[in-house]
């Protein structure tokens, strides 16, 4: 049976990482972000077909994430080389290009182990998004299938739905009221 995460403190971590200009290697942890708000997000693979489209849309809304006090990091288990050799390769040629944030290489797979999105058998992970609010706490979290990528517009939604700080109902949009317990 699988755990509830949401509401809970999310798994700390510490992974090496590749700067989202490639050129540096480095390590991030959960403690780096305290204070903000975190997207953390999975995909399987550098260097394959859906990866790239959501990783640049993520790259390009990043100013928008800036915004909201939000900063992004993507994790594969591909190794921090791999991460490197994608960055630096042009999106015409399968590659993301320099990216607004680091990608994170859970090698071990502990990371997605812990976080409940790594397919075994495969040493993979699937596409899980988790926002974090600035105490650590996580928030929000969705799993899905590898064949579809994530939607960045409903990202940016259910993040200023979270920071509203009120109850927000279906199809809520930032700028609309929230909604009153009384």
């Amino acid at each position: 049976m699988a755990e509830r995460m949401v509401g809970r403190q999310a798994p700390p971590f510490t992974m090496e990482m590749a700067s989202g200009d490639g050129e540096r290697f480095g390590k991030v942890s959960l403690a780096d972000y305290s204070g903000k708000w975190l997207i953390l997000f999975f995909y399987p693979l550098d260097f394959t077909f859906v990866c790239p489209t959501e990783i640049t849309a993520m790259s390009t809304a990043y100013p928008q994430f800036q915004n909201l006090n939000t900063d992004i990091l993507g994790v594969s288990t591909d190794s921090i080389h791999s991460h490197r050799a994608w960055i630096r390769t042009e999106p015409s040629d399968n590659g993301v290009g320099k990216l607004n944030f680091p990608l994170a290489s859970d090698i071990t797979k502990k990371v997605a182990r812990e976080y409940g999105v790594l397919i075994e058998d495969e040493g993979v992970a699937l596409r899980g998004l988790f926002i974090i609010n600035p105490d650590g706490e996580l928030m929000y979290q969705v799993v899905s299938h590898n064949n579809v990528g994530r939607s960045i517009d409903e990202t940016l939604r259910v993040l200023q739905a979270l920071q509203s700080g009120g109850l927000c109902p279906i199809n809520w949009k930032p700028g609309q009221s929230t909604m009153s317990t009384n």
